[in-house]
């Protein structure tokens, strides 16, 4: 037997591309038998166009999914999100830092702004409705301070 004659160097590589061939069909005839060998006999035209029915459902399921998480997130936006306090003394009568700007924003920067100003005799509390960052009444260097604070936070 001559190892060096072409024909039976070609006749080696056939001989392991057709070994390497039945493997690879092997393999795939058992996952095959594996995938429908408890789908009742059906043939497999009938259990692809079942996996493809699924896989149809699944898409509107993911689909579904998405807008549900979007939706959240939108949602989620009108939740406060920002928060920023300033605390500081408004009279020399007093002493410490008793008074305070609380600044509570969403993530579209609308809240609003609440003070409370501390006397020996009262602590009196305001409100102010934030829209875009700016307030319909006149705000404070405190609450402005409290705003700048809470833009900051994330």
């Amino acid at each position: 037997m001559d190892f060096n004659n072409p024909f039976f160097i070609w006749l080696v590589f056939v001989s392991i591309y057709l070994v390497v061939l039945s493997g690879v069909f092997f393999w795939f005839f058992l996952r095959l038998n594996r995938l429908i060998k408890d789908k009742d006999k059906q043939g497999f035209i009938k259990i692809f166009e079942d996996l493809i029915k699924k896989e149809k459902e699944n898409i509107k399921a993911v689909e579904s999914l998405r807008q549900e998480v979007k939706k959240n997130s939108e949602e989620g936006l009108a939740h406060f999100q920002k928060l920023g306090l300033i605390r500081f003394n408004p009279f020399n009568e007093t002493g410490g830092n008793n008074s305070f700007s609380l600044a509570l924003l969403d993530g579209k920067n609308n809240g609003w702004v609440m003070t409370g100003l501390h006397t020996r005799e009262r602590t009196r509390l305001y409100v102010k409705p934030i829209k875009n960052l700016k307030s319909e009444y006149e705000l404070s260097d405190e609450e402005k301070k409290a705003l700048e604070k809470a833009v900051k936070t994330k």
